[in-house]
């Protein structure tokens, strides 16, 4: 038996269990999940619902239900904080309720200190698991459901890959697929390869059959999912390079668009534009994580990329594919950062012109050696350029995504718009918002839209 048909064994099992608690209720048992941090946790809390719902559990909309599960984020120490406020919450309901169950799993999981918290002082936690194993979530339930004691069952690291069970997509249209998982890269601010583990590339074969049986479902909008996409393939047998698999995906029918998300600079080939470049789904799109724009703070924070590169860069992207939109991350406030490093980002944003860049305060992580550094920037001066960056890349933003005004583009049709039920909303290929008149019967479907009016982040359009 492989660890596939073995978990489906456990799923079974769960059902059973379960089944004789909703005859001794006299009502279905209810599963909420609660998702914290990157589109990564977001992928594998669709796959941990996917588990819920085979096993048995209806959805609830809120987290009073039957058995409530948190997928944890640590990237930044107050999100752990934050889950420990939702666990207090959770606690007065599971004394009312003593069949209610509770899991926490996630990155914040993978970190001992944590789970010694969890084990003293919320000894009403149910199951704990970490970011490697996933998928054992109806193993590790049954064996709770047995025991009646707390499980824990954290791993400090795998190679093992596990993806063919079930997942519950939050839409019918469009799906993440993971491609890797880890990071070699400890970037000197980031908890992230000390959580998730080293990079482990799936086999290529795996992730294109799981992608053919996506298109078959409907799904017509696929997002690559890694910490560094671009440096995908190079712990397989036979190595294969990132540009190489979209190649192979790019050939599978009904599949419309390709996005990805992240890539790394240091990492991005020539191979790779030109694939872009020439790619007829491949989405016109491209985050580009900056983080610092001068060489000195970037070596600091172990980027491994100069200021100079990094425009380069960028310059060679925007000639080889001039209606790319490119976007990016930016930390402001690192240990020993000056006024002059700051100018030096400034320059980068002025000189790339991003559509958009999600900005952060550097944030004290502690784990990474950017928490040990000494000159830590006050937080008055942080905030500060924080203030002044936002500006600059706001007002650079609105300039640079109103330049498809008066075009017809494609867009893929998401929801019905929240605000404004006689709108619908959607996103272009390069990742922009558009809204125009409309029902949830064009849901999932790719239209053309005339772009009358950028209202700055978003467009408003017309049906063609």
């Amino acid at each position: 038996m492989d660890e596939t048909e073995r978990q489906y064994y456990f799923i079974d099992a769960v059902r059973e269990q379960v089944h004789a608690l909703e005859q001794s209720l006299g009502r279905p048992l209810t599963y909420h999940v609660t998702t914290f941090g990157c589109q990564m946790n977001a992928r594998d809390s669709e796959k941990l619902a996917g588990i819920l719902e085979q096993a048995g559990y209806l959805p609830s909309e809120t987290e009073d239900a039957d058995f409530v599960l948190f997928n944890t984020c640590t990237v930044r120490e107050n999100a752990n904080q934050r889950m420990y406020g939702r666990l207090g919450a959770v606690h007065s309901r599971k004394k009312k309720h003593p069949q209610m169950l509770v899991a926490v799993c996630g990155c914040m999981m993978q970190e001992p200190d944590e789970v010694e918290t969890i084990r003293k002082k919320y000894r009403f936690v149910d199951i704990v698991f970490g970011t490697h194993n996933i998928y054992r979530l109806a193993e590790l339930l049954y064996k709770r459901l047995c025991t009646g004691e707390m499980v824990v069952d954290v791993w400090e690291d795998t190679d093992r890959i596990v993806e063919d069970l079930p997942n519950a997509r939050k839409y019918s249209f469009k799906s993440g697929v993971n491609i890797m998982f880890g990071c070699n890269n400890f970037c000197s601010y980031c908890i992230v390869p000390y959580v998730r583990g080293r990079e482990r590339s799936r086999d290529p074969k795996d992730i294109l059959r799981e992608i053919e049986r996506l298109s078959q479902d409907g799904v017509r909008e696929i997002m690559l999912l890694g910490q560094n996409v671009n440096s995908y393939g190079k712990t397989l047998k036979e190595p294969m390079t990132f540009a190489g698999l979209l190649r192979e995906i790019e050939a599978i029918d009904n599949i419309s668009r390709i996005r990805f998300m992240t890539s790394h600079p240091k990492d991005l080939s020539e191979e790779l534009i030109e694939v872009m470049r020439d790619s007829k789904k491949i989405c016109r799109h491209l985050h580009l994580p900056l983080q610092s724009g001068s060489s000195r703070i970037l070596k600091e924070m172990n980027r491994r990329y100069t200021k100079e590169g990094y425009l380069a860069l960028a310059e060679r992207i925007k000639k080889e594919i001039p209606d790319i939109s490119l976007t990016t991350d930016i930390i402001v406030g690192y240990p020993g950062e000056t006024e002059e490093d700051f100018q030096e980002t400034l320059d980068v944003v002025r000189r790339v012109r991003y559509d958009s860049a999600f900005t952060f305060l550097y944030s004290r992580r502690s784990g990474t050696p950017a928490a040990r550094m000494k000159d830590q920037v006050p937080e008055e001066v942080a905030h500060e350029r924080f203030d002044r960056l936002l500006k600059e890349v706001q007002d650079i933003s609105k300039e640079v995504c109103a330049r498809f005004e008066g075009q017809t583009m494609d867009v893929l049709v998401e929801e019905v718009n929240p605000q404004n039920p006689d709108l619908v909303s959607g996103k272009l290929s390069n990742n922009l918002t558009v809204h125009f008149p409309g029902d949830a019967s064009l849901i999932g479907r790719i239209l053309p839209v005339y772009l009358k009016e950028c209202h700055g982040f978003y467009y408003i359009g017309e049906l063609q």
